[in-house]
């Protein structure tokens, strides 16, 4: 098994910077997911760990071993594609067992190893049929058996199951995890979907334009996003956010957002001193907002604006003048556009961000 360390990672392609300065260390066993935008460096990031690029600056080392030279069929790792790249004129135990044809291994061994992992797959049955004979997620599972096969000791995903369906990404999503449960192999995995590294990560690497913005468990990130682009691009629906003036007054703060005031509660204010100016976003996730039909004291009036029922789970925006709030709501309650309504914030789960610096405070 292997632990991965990238230290002042940086990649030029002429003068475009597709990574800069990333220092990452990936832990043996770990399932870490590189997540982002297209354009990030995610891609990119992965190639060089794989050996298919180098840095133009920076190092790459394998359990404290310089890797950044070494050739990509030395470094004992293997990549399952986005487009699956099997060969088409070979059959599924040609195409899984190639690697180790290469390799001279035994022909008995071969054999045995592409029995055992076509029965870990489900994929025994196919072993004659050629690609063209294969749904997208029986190609998938091919793609799979020929990496496992190899037995490496780090698996790279560049985002394998971006060109099946809904329903079967579901499913693959399972089985990857179970997978590295079983192989307990240091894996690398690019995605852009953040349901899929929400449910797969042991940690996540957030990525923007080429820099790393913030490394850690799924839900960390999810309930404490150091920035705004990560609390935006984590989560469905994504996070709100209200433009606010901060106001002091006396010993208290509060967040004026024109058609509302909000006071900030008094375990927040010391953070208040991180902030660059008074221009700042609140920020609050669907299921922090609480919607009621009769106001108490300090809740915010408001108007339906839209309802929408997605089966077990509803969702309710409203307009608090030209602003635009959705709440997660039980999906079996009824409004109607145009009623009023009251809300209320969890303060547990609030955040402030500076507006300049799109700095998380709190």
């Amino acid at each position: 098994m292997t632990e991965i360390t990238l230290e002042n990672v940086s990649k030029y392609f002429g003068k475009v910077k597709a990574v800069e300065n990333l220092n990452l260390k990936i832990r043996n066993k770990e399932f870490m997911v590189l997540l982002g935008p297209s354009g990030c460096g995610k891609t990119t990031t992965l190639r060089i760990i794989a050996g298919l690029e180098s840095p133009t600056s920076g190092s790459l080392a394998f359990d404290g071993k310089d890797v950044t030279d070494l050739e990509p069929k030395k470094r004992n790792v293997a990549m399952v594609f986005q487009d699956y790249a099997l060969y088409p004129h070979m059959s599924v135990y040609d195409n899984i067992t190639l690697a180790l044809k290469v390799k001279k291994v035994h022909r008995e061994e071969i054999m045995e190893r592409a029995k055992r992992t076509a029965e870990m797959l489900g994929i025994e049955e196919l072993l004659h049929r050629k690609p063209s004979e294969l749904s997208g997620g029986q190609k998938q599972r091919v793609a799979l058996a020929r990496a496992i096969i190899r037995d490496p000791s780090v698996y790279l995903f560049d985002e394998p199951l971006s060109n099946i369906d809904a329903i079967l990404r579901v499913r693959m999503r399972a089985e990857l995890k179970k997978l590295h449960e079983r192989l307990g192999t240091t894996t690398v995995y690019v995605t852009h979907d953040q349901v899929e590294a929400m449910v797969l990560a042991d940690r996540i690497a957030l990525m923007k334009d080429g820099k790393l913005l913030q490394v850690d468990q799924p839900r960390k990130i999810y309930d404490h996003p150091t920035t705004k682009f990560a609390a935006e691009f984590i989560g469905t629906p994504s996070m709100n956010f209200v433009e606010c003036s901060l106001l002091r007054k006396n010993k208290e703060a509060y967040l004026d957002a024109g058609s509302f005031r909000y006071r900030i509660p008094d375990k927040f204010l010391n953070a208040l001193a991180q902030l660059s100016g008074s221009e700042v976003l609140l920020g609050i996730r669907p299921e922090n907002v609480r919607v009621s039909t009769k106001g108490k004291k300090g809740d915010i009036e408001a108007e339906v604006y839209l309802l929408q029922h997605l089966g077990d789970v509803g969702y309710l925006t409203v307009a608090v003048g030209q602003h635009l709030i959705t709440a997660k709501i039980d999906p079996t309650l009824k409004h109607k556009e145009g009623e009023k309504v009251y809300l209320s914030f969890d303060e547990d789960f609030l955040h402030i961000i500076d507006k300049s610096t799109e700095k998380v405070a709190i």
